[in-house]
């Protein structure tokens, strides 16, 4: 039997379904990740799942004694509470029955009591608590309010770990957590036991960790045996077929709504079964709900800058005795995108701060370029003003924006990013965190800027999102710094990474050519002890002469070999295609004006095909390195 059954389960707010009609089960040892679009209703279905919200209609069957933990994605402790008396709250039950049992109540059925405490292993949720506290790295006296957000989601973690349930519910568990919290965190749920329901984004944690891919689709949950990239291709093959079966209908309704209007001059009356069948695809065009589309981002690229954004010799930078940065040398160049990646506090936004000029070093010298122009992305969303409508937050004062050389309207903008016009005046509390996210971006993407510095994006950012992202960064002109700890985020956009490695050397940041793969393999490489004063890294330019000396190819690259050979095919085939075509008559006879369009079309396949062929050979030279 399932531990969880859920079956014709409706569920809405406003005039949108979230759960339409939908079924789910969860059986024992699987671990499920749920994903969907921002604002589909995942975490209100997992709310569900946990107890805490009510389906509108339809059944939620538990298994007998079920014990279910739920984890939201932004925990609420209660203030000035120590780390110990939060995590005990995952043992409450046991903690309050052993106390009635201690006090000898008369009226008290102490065998039963006994029994249920037993079965919690209430007698020692001490130990437990100190165990789960021991083996997350928390100190059990620490007060929650001095805490980062990554260190109270571990606490969460603790304190649902504590309660050992039978199904644990994480929504969003990798916001706020760096790269080695997030390789715990997957190493920790591989062992678990239980079952698991997941709402993430991460696509690389989903593939570590998931053993069924479920999608939250316009009120429908659709189930996908295996990981994410099984999903994916599943998935364009279900979107293909759907869009020719809607593109089909659409087209005999058209043709129906034709005939119905038009009739026949010799014919009194109409097919009473054709009618009926135009009624039935009307309703039918009705009922259906058409897939959300995606957001369009565009990035206004400011005025060009100087071929140097900034360039740090020997700096050096401490708080309080703690050595932040030292020692640190690097040239950031014009188009550099630059991943800065090391566990949460250790300073990387202290770093950014004093590449561009907003902190003055301890020692050594920072140099900025000329022309600057800076925008921030804040993963705190300090920027967002809650009580302000959409239209004011994007563009204060003014029914228009500027992106790209091209004039918008502001609807038309926040359109973009799918806010309807209805929403358009909505205050930005009313949003949920996905949205918020996607109002940031617009308000971001709104101002003209060369210099990219963002703090965190993808948190909170469904899939699609983040892909179109990642593809608007690597066309984007300007320079981009990101902090992220999205392994495949990172790897899809930065050319190089900025990594901490205090832990060999206090202070220490290293630059890498490269993605995370290529700094883990380096990093493998380097000797187990490094010298305490590392020699100071070599400016960078000019870059191109850096990237010949590399073996390895990155991720970036290596998809281009791949894609290289149908790239190739694909031009020779057009090629040949006008060379037969120039080497007829009808084209001649028929479109003399497009024969000289040809030609030049022609030499300039010669072009592309050289150029190709030159490229797919020195990376298929370097593979092999």
């Amino acid at each position: 039997m399932a531990l969880i059954t859920l079956t014709d389960a409706q569920l809405a707010y406003g005039h949108v379904p979230l759960l339409d009609h939908t079924a789910f089960a969860l059986d024992a040892g699987e671990r499920v990740a749920l994903i969907g679009r921002n604002g589909t209703g995942k975490s209100s279905l997992l709310k569900v799942l946990a107890g805490g919200e009510k389906l509108d209609d339809g059944g939620l069957q538990l298994q007998q004694g079920l014990r279910r933990y739920y984890v939201p994605q932004e925990p609420d402790f209660a203030a000035g509470a120590t780390v110990f008396d939060i995590v005990s709250v995952g043992v409450a039950e046991a903690k309050t029955l052993r106390a009635r049992y201690e006090a000898h109540v008369p009226s008290e059925d102490l065998d039963a009591l006994q029994t249920r405490i037993e079965a919690l292993d209430g007698w020692t949720w001490e130990q437990r608590v100190e165990q789960a506290l021991q083996r997350l790295h928390l100190d059990a006296g620490a007060i929650i309010d001095t805490l980062s957000g990554g260190t109270k989601k571990r606490i969460a973690l603790a304190q649902a770990l504590v309660a050992s349930p039978e199904v644990l519910l994480l929504d969003e568990p990798t916001n706020h957590l760096d790269l080695d919290a997030i390789e715990w965190l997957q190493e920790l749920l591989l062992a678990w036991r239980g079952a698991l329901i997941v709402v993430s984004h991460d696509r690389a944690f989903i593939d570590a960790t998931a053993t069924r891919i479920v999608e939250l689709d316009r009120g429908a949950l659709r189930s996908y045996p295996g990981n994410f990239s099984a999903f994916e291709a599943s998935k364009a093959r279900e979107l293909e077929a759907e869009s020719m079966a809607n593109a089909r209908a659409d087209k005999l309704l058209a043709q129906e709504e034709v005939w119905v209007r038009k009739g026949v001059e010799a014919r009194r009356t109409r097919s009473v079964g054709r009618v009926a069948r135009l009624k039935c695809l009307r309703d039918e065009r009705t009922a259906r709900r058409d897939r959300i589309g995606q957001v369009r981002l565009e990035l206004d690229a400011g005025l060009p800058p100087g071929k140097i954004v900034a360039e740090l010799s020997d700096v050096s930078l401490s708080f309080a005795d703690k050595s932040i940065v030292r020692d640190f040398s690097a040239t950031i160049l014009r188009g550099d995108k630059i991943g800065l990646v090391g566990p949460n506090g250790v300073g990387k936004t202290t770093l950014l701060r004093l590449m561009l000029g907003e902190l003055a070093p301890d020692t050594g010298r920072v140099r900025q370029g000329t022309r600057l122009q800076v925008a921030y992305y804040d993963q705190m969303r300090a920027a967002l003003n809650l009580d302000a409508t959409l239209i004011d937050t994007i563009n204060p004062g003014s029914e228009w924006v500027e992106v790209g050389g091209s004039r918008k309207h502001v609807m038309s903008y926040l359109n973009d990013f799918l806010f309807s016009p209805a929403r358009a005046n909505s205050p930005v509390r009313t949003l949920s965190g996905g949205e918020r996210n996607r109002v940031l971006l617009a308000r971001l993407f709104a101002l003209p800027a060369n210099v990219l510095v963002l703090d965190e994006p993808t948190n909170d950012l469904d899939i699609d999102t983040l892909e179109l992202l990642e593809d608007l960064l690597q066309t984007y002109a300007g320079t981009v710094f990101l902090v992220s700890h999205d392994r495949r985020f990172l790897d899809n956009v930065v050319t190089s990474l900025i990594a901490w490695e205090g832990d060999v050397s206090p202070g220490l940041w290293r630059e890498v050519e490269g993605g995370i793969e290529d700094w883990r393999l380096q990093r493998a490489r380097s000797p187990a002890t490094a010298p305490d004063k590392p020699a100071a890294a070599p400016a960078r330019a000019p870059r191109a002469a850096a990237a010949k000396t590399r073996a390895k190819l990155s991720y970036k690259e290596q998809r281009e070999l791949s894609e290289l050979p149908v790239r190739i095919d694909a031009l020779e085939v057009e090629q040949k295609v006008i060379a037969d075509t120039l080497a007829g008559t009808e084209i001649y006879v028929k479109e003399p004006h497009r024969v000289a369009e040809m030609q030049a079309r022609y030499a300039q396949i010669d072009e592309e095909l050289m150029a190709a062929l030159e490229r797919w050979e020195a990376l298929r030279r370097r593979d092999k390195l």
